[in-house]
């Protein structure tokens, strides 16, 4: 089946990686949920994009938006971090006119994982996937703990809760599909790519290798970036949607790989991109792509069923 992956949950219908999110896009019809992790000072995995607190997102616990980037994540306790209120966009913010549908849930706080992984196990029905994104920044490495040390908390969640066969690892950090092959050889990995000018983690052409491709050297695979991900042993590869053609789509497929890329949200992207016969889509829009795959009759992920409230 087509992978109709909520990024986010569905960020562009609730708020970003919170419980409530994403038991609304399972509610909604997923057959995954993509989220991303950080680790709290005393240690806990949690479910949140930004290595510091984001002020379009984030309120304190008087209700304020914050005024500026907040403290990294690393740096505050799991009890710290409850204090924060994730529910509601800034108005006015670029980020609130992106998503103008987006619902506002007051009260919604930065999860951790585990609760993330247990929703989906209960209320998935063993259909839902979780794709993990293992956040690293090898330029900025005090961010966050060190590749092996970040994975193996997140094992730690995964053994839990019993959901290491419903789980992937992605991360542009590759660093991190290699410190998952060492621990979890178990877990499928995705590797993440952007090819985008001011973003780009790949650098074909640089004179040094890009430090997020874990020393692995472009130049020894003929600048392919579809021979470098084969190469990294992850099964799935997430590049940026803006970076893909049909023929990179086709090379990806003889060698093997599936293609979900990210983040689609256009009908016209998603067409284009449907046209490439890609496996998936990460998407902060799943009701919209599940409105055009069924318009080709292809097949949707049945709706999960709702938590207790």
């Amino acid at each position: 089946m087509f992978e109709l992956q909520g990024h986010r949950g569905a960020r562009g219908l609730w708020p970003e990686n919170t419980l409530s999110g994403f038991a609304h896009a399972l509610e909604l019809g997923v057959s995954g949920v993509e989220l991303d992790c950080a680790v709290t000072r005393d240690g806990v995995v949690v479910v949140t994009h930004d290595p510091e607190l984001n002020p379009d997102c984030t309120r304190d616990a008087h209700g304020q938006f914050l005024p500026d980037t907040g403290p990294p994540v690393v740096t505050l306790s799991y009890a710290e971090l409850q204090r924060y209120d994730v529910g509601r966009l800034r108005p006015g913010s670029a980020y609130a006119a992106r998503f103008p549908r987006q619902q506002p849930i007051d009260g919604e706080r930065i999860p951790r994982l585990a609760e993330v992984l247990e929703l989906v196990r209960t209320h998935g029905g063993g259909r839902v996937r979780v794709a993990i994104e293992i956040k690293t920044f090898p330029e900025q490495p005090a961010l966050t703990p060190a590749a092996d040390e970040f994975v193996q908390a997140v094992g730690r969640d995964l053994q839990l809760t019993g959901t290491a066969a419903l789980v992937s690892v992605m991360a542009f950090d590759w660093r991190v599909l290699a410190a998952t092959r060492r621990h979890m050889p178990q877990v499928a990995t995705v590797a993440l790519t952007e090819q985008q000018p001011g973003e780009d983690t790949v650098r074909l052409g640089s004179p040094q290798p890009s430090p997020w491709l874990g020393g692995v050297d472009p130049a020894l695979f003929g600048n392919s970036v579809e021979r470098l991900v084969q190469a990294t042993g992850a099964g799935t590869w997430g590049p940026d949607h803006l970076d893909l053609d049909a023929a990179r789509v086709q090379r990806a497929h003889a060698l093997g790989l599936r293609v979900v890329p990210w983040t689609v949200n256009e009908p016209a992207d998603i067409e284009r991109l449907l046209g490439f016969n890609v496996d998936g889509m990460a998407t902060d829009r799943p009701d919209v792509l599940r409105a055009l795959l069924a318009k080709r009759g292809l097949e949707l992920p049945a709706p999960a069923g709702a938590p207790p409230a």
